[in-house]
């Protein structure tokens, strides 16, 4: 959530980046409205409160006087003041909740180095990793190969759930095993502690993390609305230290975390519908980052370096690329895109976002840091930094992975990394 105050101090600066970011330009004009009004309405309370205490001081001294029609006047005045503080305390609360709502449909600002861009054809690349691999035959999709092998299964998967669920079967499934193992192992290696977090998360979690109200309908709820089902191990491990105030000596905190993820895809009809790309359910291993603000865009480098990790060691071809302001995500302030290629679609396609949030969360989950300082007075706690990233999808690198790796006799060749979680070099034809 955006810190209210900065539409008092750089009202048209916040203005052109909220605009950037596609946010219409009355919520921000009423947005305005509302915090001035809320501090007009503060300064009209802290004067009155400054009446009622000459007014109580002026109740004493007439009681000491021992007029008792002027003491009986000193506490109409009292009471008169007690009732217009109450009112204007009700009102003051009425505009917060108004702030507040409004506060809560803003997106995040975007960093200086986030270019300026209305959709995903404007993003910047920034660097290009491997070379396209070379095929003597016509590569097929993923779901061709998977069906051919006998270890995709979407006919049967639809009989049970549905569209957009699939059955890994046998090789599949361990193929997808072993990419989950394969992924964590190196997110440990590079310093981030396992986490195993619950699934169903409570709608205040979800606030925290930046998912209500923005993606509410995206999400799915139990029939009491008391639980969510996680869209993202990203909620639970950004939730860890909700309400705590953090030792800047122990930050940065990295976690890791390997979970199933639930999504609606509500606004992505009629795109991806064959195939693992845009499932209702699929798992990946997450990256999350508590960090002191001086630190967090090298932690962002941090982050994405390690999620890029995982491709430079299967061997994959990929891109990386800067979200532009019309592309990022609700709750970033900046996005790393990591695009893996896929010689069937003959393009890249998204493989992990990493993403610095700078406070937008902390704020939210009020989630700080107390400053290491001799000075007692000095160390008040501070809101820290979170960020974010997939490390990876496993599904959409079983993608890769099938693709990249297919062979002209219909096998799949597994990346040398990947043997020793796998347990073989190739998944061959009715294996």
């Amino acid at each position: 959530m955006l810190d209210h105050r900065i539409f008092l101090s750089d009202r048209d600066a916040v203005l052109d980046k909220l605009q950037t970011r596609g946010v219409e330009k009355d919520l921000v004009e009423q947005l305005s409205k509302l915090v001035d009004s809320r501090r007009i309405s503060i300064q009209k309370v802290e004067k009155l409160r400054h009446e009622l205490n000459e007014a109580s001081a002026k109740v004493q001294a007439k009681a000491r006087s021992g007029d008792q029609q002027a003491v009986e006047e000193a506490r109409g005045e009292l009471k008169a003041l007690k009732a217009e503080i109450k009112v204007c305390e009700e009102e003051q609360n009425t505009i917060q909740q108004a702030m507040e709502a409004l506060l809560l449909r803003c997106p995040n600002l975007p960093h200086e180095s986030t270019p300026i861009g209305k959709d995903e054809t404007e993003n910047r690349q920034i660097r290009v990793v491997g070379d396209k691999p070379s095929f003597d035959f016509e590569p097929k999709a993923h779901w061709d190969i998977g069906e051919s092998l006998g270890i995709l299964d979407f006919e049967r998967a639809s009989k049970i759930s549905g569209s957009r669920f699939v059955v890994y079967r046998g090789a599949g499934a361990r193929l997808e095993r072993a990419l989950s193992n394969f992924m964590l192992d190196l997110a440990i290696e590079s310093g981030y502690t396992e986490i195993a977090p619950p699934l169903l998360v409570r709608p205040e979690s979800m606030l925290a993390a930046a998912q209500y109200p923005k993606f509410k309908g995206d999400s799915y709820e139990t029939l009491d609305s008391e639980y969510a089902l996680i869209p993202t191990s990203e909620v639970p491990l950004a939730n860890l230290h909700r309400d705590e105030i953090i030792a800047q000596e122990d930050l940065p905190l990295r976690y890791t975390a390997f979970t199933p993820c639930f999504r609606r895809e509500a606004g992505a009809a009629g795109r991806d519908t064959r195939g693992l790309i845009r499932q209702h359910q699929f798992n990946k291993v997450e990256l999350v980052a508590y960090t002191h603000p001086d630190q967090s865009y090298d932690e962002l480098e941090r982050l994405t370096n390690n999620a890029e990790e995982v491709l430079k060691r299967l061997g994959l071809h990929y891109r990386v690329v800067s979200l532009c302001t019309g592309d990022l995500g609700f709750g970033a302030s900046k996005t790393y895109d990591l695009e893996v290629w896929l010689p069937a679609q003959n393009q890249f396609r998204e493989i992990s976002s990493c993403s610095n949030c700078e406070d937008f969360q902390a704020r939210r989950g009020k989630m700080r840091f107390r400053p290491a300082t001799a000075e007692k007075k000095k160390n008040k706690p501070q809101l820290l930094h979170t960020l974010n990233g997939s490390g990876l999808a496993v599904g959409r690198t079983a993608v890769a992975v099938l693709e990249n790796y297919q062979q002209k006799d219909g096998s799949v060749r597994i990346p040398e990394a990947l043997i020793p979680y796998f347990g073989g070099e190739l998944i061959e034809p009715n294996h």
